[in-house]
C-alpha cells in the first residue's frame, strides 16, 4: 500500500506542477474570468483544491481547529498556485516517511457539516489524490475556455512513462 501511495503523491505533485505552470503564466483577468465549471474561475478552483488538500492534511495531523487557506488569502494566482504546490510537497514528503502503521491508522474527524467519521489514513490519501485529479481535469477544460491551446497531458500513465 505504501508504495502505491508514494507513487500517487509523487504523481500528484508532478501533474499539478504541469497545470499550475500554465496557470501561473496567465494574466490575472484570465485566471479570474468566469467560466462554466464547479467553481466560477480558474483562481477559485485552485483555491478549492488547496483548501481541500489542506483541510485533509490538518485532519490527518489531528489539528483541532481546521483552517482553510482561502479564508485568509488575499494573494494572486501565482501565490495560490505556490500554496497548493507547497501542500502537495507536504503530502509527498509525509507519505514517503510514513510507517505502515501510520497509513493504516484510523482517525476520527468532523466534516464541514459537523458530521463525525472514522477512516484509515490511506483512504484519505487516496481521496486527496483523486479529488485533485478530478479538479485538475476541470482546470484543463477551463484553460481551454480562456483560450489556452497548448495543454499538458497529466494522466497517471504519462507520469509513469517519464519515470
Amino acid at each position: 500500500m505504501k508504495e502505491l501511495l508514494k507513487q500517487l503523491t509523487h504523481y500528484q505533485l508532478w501533474a499539478n506542477q504541469q497545470v499550475l505552470t500554465i496557470i501561473q503564466n496567465l494574466p490575472e483577468e484570465k485566471a479570474h474570468a468566469e467560466v462554466a465549471s464547479s467553481f466560477p474561475s480558474i483562481f477559485k478552483t485552485v483555491l478549492h483544491i488547496w483548501d481541500a488538500e489542506s483541510v485533509w492534511w490538518q485532519r490527518v495531523k489531528l489539528q483541532e481547529r481546521i483552517i482553510m487557506p482561502s479564508l485568509e488569502f488575499n494573494g494572486n494566482i501565482q501565490e495560490a498556485s505556490a500554496g497548493l504546490m507547497q501542500q502537495d510537497l507536504l503530502w509527498k514528503s509525509w507519505v514517503e516517511h510514513a510507517s505502515d502503521i501510520s497509513l493504516e491508522h484510523t482517525i476520527q474527524y468532523y466534516n464541514t457539516k459537523k458530521e463525525n467519521f472514522k477512516q484509515p489514513v490511506w483512504q484519505i490519501v487516496l481521496h486527496v489524490v483523486n479529488h485533485s485529479t478530478y479538479h485538475r481535469g476541470q482546470l484543463i477544460n477551463m484553460l481551454r475556455q480562456v483560450g489556452v491551446e497548448k495543454l499538458p497531458h497529466t494522466d497517471f500513465i504519462y507520469w509513469t512513462r517519464k519515470k
